[in-house]
């Protein structure tokens, strides 16, 4: 079990740093009902990632066992494809960083927060984690990592609970922190706002980066 938890952190923290959700959960608890929508974003957010990463995992389940000591290249093929996309992802989010002076001007779904209902904050939150082509390919991985491990179904469960907590923690930490102190994290959390979104593509590129060069060296190393 160790392996593969060590298999899935990286791309746990692929998911959890990812400024537009962020952005979106930091909108919502600074709308007029912040309460009820942060709510609604955060739990269709664990929800996205339970969904997506479970149903990758029996996906990957179809991989055909193997001596843990023998080469795996259907894994190591998986890995490779996965990281060679996460660095063209990377290529992608640089070329579209905003250039010096340039302003930032958010997707229009986030201009139209203060409107949305907690079905629609629910609904936001489900489809950035679990449909965004950037969380599908890490839960690909994950996903890959947890069905060739041969885990019991017991210490996959717990697995993917630790995918789980870690993905979604930076939109778990604002959000409870607004419950328990609304005023006091206001201000905190429209300049975290503002940085993320100046910052956004920088961020996202040097990550997805690392990630894909990390999965290319695993799907390497699988062979």
């Amino acid at each position: 079990m160790g392996q593969a938890i060590g298999d899935i952190l990286p791309l746990a923290l692929g998911i959890a740093i990812s400024p537009l959700p962020i952005i979106a959960a930091i909108l919502m608890l600074l709308s007029p009902k912040a309460r009820s929508n942060g709510t609604g974003f955060l739990l269709g957010w664990i929800v996205g990632i339970v969904v997506a990463v479970t149903a990758f995992t029996l996906l990957a389940s179809a991989i055909p066992a193997s001596d843990p000591n023998a080469a795996k290249p259907i894994k190591g093929t998986i890995q490779l494809v996965l990281g060679v996309l996460l660095l063209l992802l990377a290529v992608g989010q640089w070329r579209k960083r905003p250039r010096k002076g340039e302003e930032v001007v958010l997707p229009g779904w986030m201009q139209a927060i203060d409107r949305v209902t907690f079905p629609a904050a629910f609904g936001f939150g489900f489809l950035l984690s679990a449909v965004n082509p950037k969380n599908l390919i890490m839960s690909v991985g994950a996903g890959t990592a947890i069905a060739t491990a041969a885990l019991p179904t017991g210490e996959d469960v717990i697995v993917i609970a630790i995918f789980t907590v870690v993905a979604g923690s930076t939109i778990a930490i604002p959000v409870i922190g607004y419950l328990i102190a609304a005023e006091k994290l206001r201000a905190a959390l429209a300049s975290l706002r503002e940085w993320l979104g100046k910052e956004n593509s920088i961020i996202m590129a040097v990550l997805l980066l690392v990630i894909g060069v990390s999965m290319i060296g695993k799907g390497i190393g699988s062979f």
